[in-house]
């Protein structure tokens, strides 16, 4: 299975971080007695700036989870529909010839999903198959990637594609104060994406999918995720996650690459997740990478903040343009997600 493209769509409204904490402030704090808590929240982020969905004057006006779930399925139409049809011209193939569409969210809900929409939209097949995917939070781009290769390899003639949409800033709770919510306020971002795969009896290019490994921490399923009340989306996030990446992840990266008779130091790409900056750290460490390893990473995080299941796949998307790694090199794709859990896919170019 190769992944012969990754397209993007970003909204148009993007703003300096600056101007986002202005805004933040004027809802949260207009008698500037926690304003010194929210900059140093913002300030220790390492976002430069974010696109949103919306005009940030048009958030005041939804009050209600119908209203900013309404403002979702519109926005993320347009911006799956922009990505997918992105990766399929670098791609060269057409919407016809998709065999199966898989869909990846968790800031909006849709019945029928996003994914019937583009169905219709594009002229796609009427006997395309569907998989929406909803919960795997940000761990779904690389969680994705490893189930569309699970479907190749049972039909390898055909032609996958995985979408992934995700508008953070609609799920923003303006009368939560907590630190997990001000830190999301400062971190997330929106965006999409769209992998483009083939399975190996199709003739293409692009880095193939060696193996994929799931793995699911024991007992950590208030670590991250999703309260649900009136108001939509309130996030959960517990502040022990860097440590539990410390303790956690080097033995499964480890054993996953020893499966397939490689270690650390025989990959040469590393195509993260951008999680935050603790995250990152927390990476760096406990797999004691070389120094730049994760630089696409930390400049990802910079320019577009963490846009959950699309971060890991703009990494990618970079990784493949900017690069241009060696034939015969490996990449390990790498993403955490509310389980907790991790995903990890081993690509070889």
């Amino acid at each position: 299975m190769r992944i012969q493209a990754v397209g993007s769509a970003l909204p148009t409204n993007y703003y300096p971080q600056k101007t986002l904490l202005s805004a933040l402030k004027h809802v949260w704090d207009p008698s500037g007695k926690a304003t010194s808590r929210l900059e140093r929240v913002h300030g220790t982020v390492h976002v430069s700036g974010r696109h949103l969905a919306l005009p940030i004057d048009e958030y005041e006006n939804l009050s209600t989870f119908k209203e900013t779930n309404d403002a979702y399925v519109r926005c993320a139409l347009d911006l799956a529909q922009n990505a997918l049809c992105s990766g399929l011209a670098q791609a060269g193939v057409s919407p016809a010839e998709i065999d199966h569409i898989f869909f990846t969210t968790v800031t909006g809900i849709a019945v029928p999903s996003i994914d019937a929409h583009i169905v219709n939209r594009l002229g796609m097949r009427p006997d395309v198959k569907r998989t929406p995917l909803f919960g795997l939070g940000c761990v779904a781009g690389a969680a994705g990637i490893a189930r569309v290769a699970d479907y190749l390899k049972a039909y390898p003639d055909q032609l996958a594609v995985l979408v992934a949409v995700e508008l953070c800033s609609l799920t923003l709770q303006r009368n939560d104060t907590s630190m997990a919510n001000m830190i999301a306020s400062g971190l997330f971002g929106d965006g999409a994406a769209a992998v483009v795969m083939a399975g190996a009896e199709r003739s293409s290019r692009g880095p193939r999918v060696v193996a994929s490994r799931s793995v699911l921490f024991p007992n950590s399923e208030e670590v991250l995720g999703w309260d649900f009340g009136d108001q939509g989306f309130r996030i959960v996030l517990n502040a022990g996650v860097p440590n539990l990446i410390r303790e956690q992840i080097r033995p499964n990266v480890d054993d996953f690459l020893a499966e397939q008779g490689l270690s650390l130091h025989d990959i040469e790409h590393f195509v993260f997740h951008s999680g935050g900056p603790k995250v990152l750290e927390a990476f760096e460490e406990a797999l004691e990478l070389p120094s730049k390893a994760l630089d696409l990473t930390w400049k990802s995080l910079d320019r577009l903040g963490n846009l959950s299941s699309v971060s890991v796949l703009m990494v990618l998307r970079d990784t493949m343009k900017d690069r241009e790694p060696r034939s015969g090199s490996y990449g390990l794709l790498l993403a955490m997600g509310p389980g907790f859990c991790a995903e990890l896919v081993l690509v070889q170019w």
